[in-house]
């Protein structure tokens, strides 16, 4: 399974419940796809979540992230780390 960080954008002034719900609206979708979200972060000033998956494409992050209301504008995969 690869490792995938996407990037939503437009959540100015998220606060920790609302990023919580998100967030659990991904794991409830997740095993449709074979995906894992492993974390998410936001940064409520500018608008940015940033959440952490394993699955099998980008496509099918994507698809989970659509189903649960909050598309990604961007899913990058994560192969090298240390």
């Amino acid at each position: 399974m690869a490792k995938f960080m996407d990037v939503h954008h437009g959540f100015e002034g998220i606060t920790p419940d609302q990023l919580r719900e998100a967030h659990a609206a991904d794991l409830a979708l997740e095993k449709e796809e074979g995906v894992h979200f492993e974390h998410a972060w936001a940064d409520p000033s500018s608008g940015t979540i940033y959440c952490l998956a394993e699955g099998p494409s980008a496509e099918a992050v994507q698809r989970v992230h659509e189903r649960a209301g909050h598309k990604a504008a961007e899913i990058h995969e994560v192969s090298l780390s240390v």
